[in-house]
């Protein structure tokens, strides 16, 4: 089917990118009345999506990218799904070459935040509004209502948000979708979610190890416990996910699905992006980054193949109470995801008060209770506790969720000491763990640290009892001496 030349400047907004991600949001854009030119590099993408969408809405296609630039409405509005990096800049270019001052392109697909900075400065030079605009949800998200995390210009934003928001997922009539921040606002947090994203499936993952490990127990019998768990604190996409999955039975063999496959995750960039960055912004974020780690393991055959019969001296299981234990790892899996949160909510601080974003955590806890990947009931609670107290130092210093933690405080340190007893890996779980206990401590050995670095490099120490720095004169006669 050949493509008709469009109306000129009839459309509402378009996308170009028309890979199922790409076509699912121009689909659920004009579900929602909205008139959306679409565009892609091939043709016969585009021919296809009206031949078998065409029905769900007003789509305006074009075949060139003249025709679609010329096909929208002023200020023009095009959203590009294509994939990150060179690709991106290639199809901003071709787009910026074509549109007016006051124009906006936006960038629905993951990229790092720092080329969004740059290609921001770049487009506001020549007049042209860069949006940056992370979308969560996955291909049905992208179709029934995702979250939506646009960053960008306070006015770009009043030309697209409302179309945003009329697509994204709604709770208590309220849109998951707000405008995040500056220039590369909305993919930082983005970023961050998905760091989040990696921290809570690898704590499922932990969790469903030892109840395997200690129990004896099927993965039918573990997602019945998941299924339980999932009707209160822990109730969130990923945990029915993890039902969904340890309940399918692989056609081929019969046996249990994740038993056939093969236990080596996969990562696309996002969890070493936020790891990477917490590291710049010095922030501790060890359940994303032990998370990471933990995949990029799971990914190293020629060192687990290495590791082949090593000398494990881990005592035997032989849990005497199965139910009380179950419960333990319950209250393990619940501290360590909040302390996730925790962390990634304190990265979102630090980097908007680098970058001089005025982001609220209670709007970004808000977007993301539907639509998300990381979806889950908890974030109604995130949300007050940040409403109440915009400035809390960290989620787990707010009284509900402190009260939450230390309820699960013996739980948690017996399944952290029972995992490195029996040998079983639980990194999230006791660096997590660890973690508590550090932000808790009046003094850590950090002291130490310092003294050390002065020792080697004069690298100077601060005092408890005197302001300035200070620096020894080590290997002399040992004075101290008063540096600033």
């Amino acid at each position: 089917m050949a493509i008709a030349t469009p109306t000129p400047a009839s459309a509402d907004l378009g996308v170009t990118g028309m890979g199922v991600m790409g076509s699912n949001l121009a689909r659920n854009l004009a579900r929602n009345g909205h008139k959306v030119a679409i565009h892609n590099r091939t043709s016969a993408k585009t021919e296809a999506v009206i031949a078998e969408h065409g029905s769900e809405g007003e789509f305006v296609p074009g075949e060139t990218m003249d025709d679609f630039v010329a096909s929208l409405s002023s200020p023009r509005v095009a959203i590009i799904m294509v994939q990150a990096g060179p690709a991106t800049d290639a199809v901003i270019g071709e787009l910026a070459s074509r549109m007016d001052e006051g124009d906006i392109i936006v960038d629905c697909g993951n990229a790092l935040f720092t080329d969004t900075r740059r290609r921001e400065a770049d487009l506001r030079a020549r007049g042209i509004h860069f949006v940056g605009c992370g979308v969560s949800g996955g291909e049905e998200g992208a179709l029934l209502g995702p979250s939506i995390m646009p960053g960008g210009s306070v006015e770009s934003y009043k030309r697209l948000g409302p179309m945003l928001e009329s697509i994204s997922a709604h709770v208590d009539g309220e849109p998951c979708c707000t405008h995040v921040g500056a220039d590369g606002a909305g993919h930082f947090v983005k970023m961050v979610h998905n760091g989040i994203e990696y921290a809570d499936m690898q704590v499922i993952g932990e969790a469903y190890d030892l109840l395997r490990r200690a129990l004896g127990l099927t993965p039918a019998e573990i997602a019945d416990i998941f299924a339980e768990w999932n009707k209160g604190d822990l109730d969130s996409y990923l945990m029915e996910v993890s039902v969904e999955v340890l309940r399918q039975v692989d056609a081929r063999t019969g046996k249990p699905l994740v038993d056939v496959i093969v236990d080596a995750a996969g990562q696309k960039g996002t969890g070493a992006w936020t790891t990477q960055t917490a590291l710049d912004l010095s922030v501790p974020v060890t359940g994303i980054g032990e998370a990471t780690f933990a995949r990029g393991l799971s990914s190293s055959p020629i060192q687990r193949a290495g590791a082949r019969g090593f000398e494990g001296h881990a005592e035997e299981w032989n849990i005497e109470d199965r139910d009380a234990f179950i419960e333990d790892v319950r209250q393990a899996l619940y501290a360590s995801k909040l302390v996730a949160y925790s962390q990634g909510f304190n990265l979102i601080q630090a980097a908007a008060t680098e970058y001089g974003w005025d982001i609220s955590l209670a709007d970004m806890a808000r977007i993301w209770r539907a639509g998300c990947i990381i979806r889950a009931r908890f974030l109604g609670e995130v949300t007050r506790a940040y409403l109440t107290t915009p400035d809390l130092p960290l989620l787990i210093a707010d009284k509900y969720f402190y009260d939450k933690v230390v309820e699960a405080l013996p739980s948690w340190r017996r399944v952290v000491s029972l995992s490195a007893l029996h040998g079983v890996p639980a990194p999230v779980f006791s660096s997590s763990l660890s973690y508590y206990d550090g932000v808790r401590s009046e003094r850590l050995p950090a002291a130490l640290i310092q003294g050390q670095r002065d020792y080697f490099g004069a690298h100077t120490y601060k005092r408890i009892d005197a302001e300035g720095s200070f620096h020894v004169l080590w290997g002399e006669d040992e004075r101290v001496e008063v540096v600033s």
